[in-house]
């Protein structure tokens, strides 16, 4: 499964940037411009709200991501972010609900972490349900009976 998959048709986010650009040439704003702060915010708003494909609720997955540990001991994680890209949830604003997977790893080792941002193969079950910590916001669930090394 690649990320895009997980986007359904017609959802694009970026076409709040691209208006804003047309009209006010985003490169030439400041970053305390209302307007550049008002874009900011309809974009994190449509982050949050994106939409997920129904259709792949309970379906066998394989994906490849970055990992934001949620619950770690420091060598291992039974609980993380998985997201497309590195530094993902660190910049504002965070990746769109449906380019971000929470992953529970079955089992009660969870699984190897070696640091923040680690990429890895994660296999499972995904369900389309909405996480929300107050901190991240994920589209996906992904029940994890693998997570691998990318290598």
């Amino acid at each position: 499964m690649e990320w895009a998959d997980l986007i359904p048709a017609g959802f694009d986010a970026d076409e709040i940037i691209d208006e804003y650009d047309r009209k006010y040439r985003l490169s030439e704003l400041s970053d305390e411009d209302p307007r550049l702060q008002e874009m900011m915010a309809k974009v994190e708003a449509a982050y949050q709200a994106a939409p997920v494909k129904p259709e792949l609720n309970n379906t066998p997955a394989r994906i490849a991501g970055y990992v934001v540990p949620l619950a770690t001991d420091g060598t291992r994680s039974s609980e993380f972010l998985l997201v497309p890209y590195f530094g993902a949830c660190i910049h504002v604003p965070p990746p769109p609900a449906n380019q971000t997977i929470l992953v529970r790893v079955q089992g009660p080792e969870g699984a190897a972490i070696r640091k923040l941002y680690d990429v890895v193969w994660v296999s499972g079950v995904i369900k389309t349900q909405f996480f929300d910590s107050g901190i991240a916001r994920a589209g996906y669930i992904l029940e994890a009976g693998q997570v691998e090394p990318y290598e």
